[in-house]
C-alpha cells in the first residue's frame, strides 16, 4: 500500500475498528499525521504569532485524525492476533514501547479471529518490486 492510497484509508474506514490493517498502511499513517500535524503548526505561528496554547489549525487537524488513528490502531493490533484493548498500554511508559513494536511486526499470516489476512484476501494487493 502507497503512501497515498494508506491516506484514503485512514479517511475511508474513519470509525472502522473491526478487520486488520497492514504494516505499511500504519505506517504511511503515522507519517501522514506527523507531517501534517507539523505543517499544521505552522500555519499557526505563521498566522497567530508564536503564542503558546494557541494552535486551531493544529487542533483541529489532530481533533479530525484522532478517530481514524485509534481505529487503525485497533486495526493494527487486530493483525498481530491481539484485541484492541491493548492500546490502554499507551498510559505506561513500557507499554508505550511494546506498542510501538507489535506495529512493527509482521501480522500474523493467514486468518485469525479479527479477519482474513490483508495480503491474500484481495483487500491488499502489494505492488511488484520489479
Amino acid at each position: 500500500m502507497g503512501f497515498l492510497e494508506a491516506i484514503r484509508s485512514g479517511f475511508s474506514n474513519y470509525v472502522t475498528f473491526s478487520g486488520r490493517a497492514v504494516r505499511s498502511e500504519f505506517w504511511y499513517w503515522a507519517l501522514f499525521t506527523t507531517l501534517a500535524s507539523f505543517v499544521a503548526g505552522i500555519f499557526d505561528v505563521a498566522i497567530f504569532s508564536y503564542n503558546p496554547g494557541v494552535s486551531p489549525f493544529e487542533s483541529v487537524f489532530n481533533l479530525v485524525t484522532f478517530l481514524p488513528s485509534l481505529a487503525l490502531w485497533a486495526r493494527r493490533l487486530h493483525d498481530t492476533d491481539r484485541t484492541a484493548w491493548w492500546l490502554l498500554l499507551v498510559f505506561t511508559i513500557i507499554g508505550f514501547f511494546l506498542l510501538i513494536y507489535w506495529a512493527w511486526k509482521r501480522g500474523t499470516p493467514g486468518p485469525n479471529r479479527f479477519g482474513p489476512d490483508p495480503f491474500t484476501s484481495g483487500a491488499f494487493i502489494p505492488r511488484s518490486t520489479a
